[in-house]
């Protein structure tokens, strides 16, 4: 095998490709990524598999001598990611090296403008092949919808790996629709979108939860390279997705279990309304969340109608206390309610526009955030009970 990439072609890949390596790999082949190039078309593809998330991506090269081959994936972006832009020769060598089967390893040169570098190797024989799935049902997503829907709900996802299934995004497909549903048990996150791709084989719904692990990397490969015009090629089949666009593709396991019914979590109707300045009321939470107690991590949330404003106000023994007051357009009667600053900080921040409405009922009632136009989202957070 032997190649000429640009430096800054194979530094960016192999990034991308490296966060489905795993730290700790089950078997030695694992921490490599897969190599491969083909002389016909001169497309190098790399691919990182932890055998749950796999990535690969590909990209043009002079391809002079096609092959494929497993490279450490640690030190080969360590070395490239330092190296000067311009043009690097890759050229695979077989060498006596002490120790190896037979007494015989592979090499590869690293040649750029300036300097040579050599890395040991593995047989690509050894890397596990990426799952593919015959005889999936495919259907056809837009790429900003994608993006929209995963940026609004990851943040509410479960890191408690006792709860598998809540550690996902739940995805909803229909004909005209998409459907994002996060939730960690003290939150919910829920983003609907249009789904303007045209699939006339697409018939019925179709429902999913992929770990958040694998959408995290999903988004961010999409928010990077794919253009709004191509859709993206989900395929589905029992315990499996494949995320497939441009030359990238990203599969993953799906969770097993029944996703909560979140839609019954939902409140119909609203004693009380307040329109707020979005990102006044996340300063706000900023600066007097450094006085939170970090044991119970409470803001206090006093909604007057008489004056129109809301008071956010923190209050710690062993650190001190702050309060700040902003004005809001209220509707309802007064009411004084809790909530734990970082989950209240961290949906407002995902929350999209200039306003926000809140509507609420009683004290230890589901809050709705929503943004005023735009996008359809909404963020639930379940109050706090205060103690006197």
């Amino acid at each position: 095998m032997k190649l000429v990439c640009s430096q800054s072609d194979l530094s960016t890949n192999l990034s991308l490709v490296s966060r489905a390596v795993p730290s700790r790999p089950t078997h030695p082949v694992l921490a490599n990524v897969l190599l491969q190039a083909d002389a016909e078309t001169n497309q190098v593809s790399l691919t990182a598999f932890d055998l749950s998330l796999g990535i690969r991506t590909s990209f043009e090269a002079e391809v002079l001598q096609g092959g494929s081959i497993a490279l450490p994936a640690r030190l080969l972006n360590d070395i490239t990611s330092k190296l000067p832009g311009g043009e690097i020769t890759l050229e695979e060598e077989i060498t006596s090296i002490a120790n190896a089967p037979g007494g015989e390893g592979i090499i590869v040169n690293l040649t750029p403008k300036n300097g040579r570098y050599q890395v040991r190797a593995m047989g690509a024989e050894e890397f596990p092949e990426l799952p593919s799935i015959p005889d999936a049902r495919i259907v056809y997503l837009p790429a900003p919808a994608l993006i929209e829907g995963l940026r609004g709900t990851l943040i509410a996802t479960s890191a408690d790996e006792t709860k598998q299934v809540l550690t996902g995004v739940h995805l909803t497909v229909e004909r005209d629709s998409l459907e994002f549903a996060a939730t960690d048990g003290h939150r919910l996150a829920v983003v609907q979108t249009e789904n303007e791709s045209e699939d006339g084989n697409f018939d019925s719904g179709l429902e999913v939860t992929v770990p958040a692990k694998a959408l995290r990397e999903l988004e961010r490969m999409l928010a990077h390279s794919a253009k709004e015009s191509e859709p993206v090629e989900l395929h589905f089949d029992q315990g499996q997705v494949v995320f497939a666009w441009e030359n990238q593709r990203l599969t993953s396991r799906t969770l097993d279990g029944q996703y909560p019914a979140y839609r019954q979590l939902i409140p119909k109707q609203f004693l009380r309304e307040v329109v707020l300045d979005r990102k006044q009321l996340v300063s706000s939470l900023e600066r007097i969340a450094v006085l939170a107690d970090q044991k119970n991590n409470l803001v206090k949330v006093d909604i007057n109608s008489t004056t129109q404003e809301i008071t956010v106000s923190v209050e710690s023994q062993e650190i001190g206390s702050g309060r700040e007051s902003l004005e809001a357009q209220i509707s309802g009667e007064d009411i004084l309610i809790a909530f734990n600053v970082k989950y209240l900080m961290e949906g407002l921040k995902t929350l999209p526009g200039s306003e926000v409405l809140m509507q609420l009922n009683k004290e230890l009632t589901p809050v709705i955030f929503s943004p005023i136009g735009g996008i359809k989202m909404i963020y639930l957070a379940m109050p706090v009970q205060l103690r006197n």
